[in-house]
């Protein structure tokens, strides 16, 4: 019988106006926005290249290359990677990071002049009263810096991606205002940006749809519309889901979710959520790489990943849980490795280029054993079996493989 059969899913009972309305572009802000925790380690060029060719092999759509405004460092680093996305003609394309500012904008326009790659300008500017009231600024302000910044950069031949900084506690009319008037003016793509981690999904559905109905169809022109949050609440993946719901085109994100404070929306589980929901077009992406993309991360960061992290992390796929652990055994006994990945858990591991493993513990029981024996090639004898099944039992933590042969040892030297 098929696995898919002997699950009611609930997830596909929501009516058809909660479906995301068509594909789904992503935006990888890893090697820019999720170099701003004050816990990481920036990565060498090479590391940086490495992981560029991950971000390639996962089919993720776009990249923020750095902020070269920031000096001469960041000026190299992103000229590397526009190099190598040159040399191999990469599919995926690029952005930069860049303040309403021609010291920030001039940069990106000078790298694309010297590797010929094609490079959006991610202009930024803080829109919400709490901001303009902490700077100083006034409304005419941001609408003349709006207009100055994106005049410029459409007249140095760079697409324009403008970016409202805290656009989630921002009033609707300044919304209205800034991204009507970067449209005018020649941004093709805007981002709303939940940068304090503050929105819910219900506020970010709202946000949406309003940008939409009072500025983007008003406008007349094809605008991209991105969604770029933060986690502080933890809803960093549900925020962007409601907002792809509510319309808009792109979600930024970083893998592991790296970034400032607690960091930003989660790529890896972006990725995982619309294969599993079958978003066009990641419902076909090959995703058996999205282990070593974050690994890649981790090393070139320096941010671990947790042992319980979603699909990636080393507990994911593994129990050491006795009543778990017998029924994926029995799934696997009737040599259905479909029905083994789902009894006991809601993601398929095998469609991460992944398995579930069996461990032995505390609260395992002695079919843990014999699975683990068998998956190792070791005849599962009545001695062997029970002193690792007792040494499991006195132990606080799952045993490893070490604590395992010991016994195996000390059962044949009897």
């Amino acid at each position: 019988m098929k696995t898919s059969a002997l699950i009611y899913d609930w997830n596909q009972v929501q009516p058809a106006a909660l479906r995301t309305p068509g594909t789904v572009l992503l935006n990888d802000e890893s090697l820019r926005d999720g170099l701003q925790s004050p816990s990481v380690r920036n990565p060498s060029i090479e590391e940086k290249i490495h992981i560029l060719h991950l971000m390639e092999a996962l089919g993720i759509n776009s990249l923020d290359l750095g902020l070269p405004g920031a000096g001469a460092r960041a000026i190299e680093h992103v000229e590397a990677l526009a190099r190598e996305m040159v040399n191999h003609r990469m599919k995926i394309r690029a952005n930069c990071a860049a303040r309403t500012h021609e010291n920030d904008i001039r940069p990106i326009a000078e790298i694309v002049h010297r590797t010929g790659l094609k490079i959006e300008a991610a202009t930024f500017l803080g829109s919400s009263p709490i901001r303009r009231y902490t700077e100083g600024w006034s409304d005419d302000f941001l609408l003349q810096t709006t207009e100055k910044a994106v005049k410029y950069a459409v007249s140095l031949g760079l697409e324009v991606m403008y970016v409202t900084e805290d656009t989630t506690r921002c009033d609707p009319e300044m919304v209205k205002r800034l991204y009507s008037a970067a449209i005018n003016y020649g941004a093709r793509a805007i981002v709303i940006c939940d940068t304090a981690g503050h929105v819910t999904p219900m506020g970010a559905y709202a946000l949406v749809t309003f940008v939409m109905n009072e500025v983007v169809k008003p406008s007349g022109e094809k605008t991209r519309v991105d969604w770029h949050g933060h986690c502080d609440r933890g809803l960093a993946v549900a925020n962007a889901m409601a907002a792809l719901i509510a319309g808009a085109d792109c979600v930024h994100a970083c893998a592991l979710g790296i970034g400032e404070r607690v960091g930003n929306t989660q790529m890896d589980q972006m990725l995982v959520n619309l294969k599993l929901m079958n978003v066009s077009p990641w419902g076909d992406q090959d995703l058996t790489k999205l282990k070593e993309y974050c690994e890649a991360v981790s090393r070139a960061t320096g941010v671990p990943i947790p042992p319980n992290y979603p699909v990636v992390g080393e507990d994911a796929f593994r129990t050491a849980t006795g009543v778990h652990a017998a029924a994926v055994i029995k799934a696997y006994k009737k040599n259905d490795t479909e029905l083994a990945d789902a009894v006991y858990s809601g993601v398929p591991a095998q469609l991460f280029g992944l398995e579930q493993i069996i461990d032995i513990g505390p609260m395992s029981g002695k079919s843990n054993v014999l699975f683990w024996l068998e998956r190792h090639g070791i005849p599962a004898d009545d001695e062997v079996v029970e002193r690792i099944y007792k040494r499991a039992k006195a132990s606080d933590h799952t045993l490893s493989q070490a604590e395992i042969m010991a016994c195996v040892e000390t059962a044949k030297s009897h």
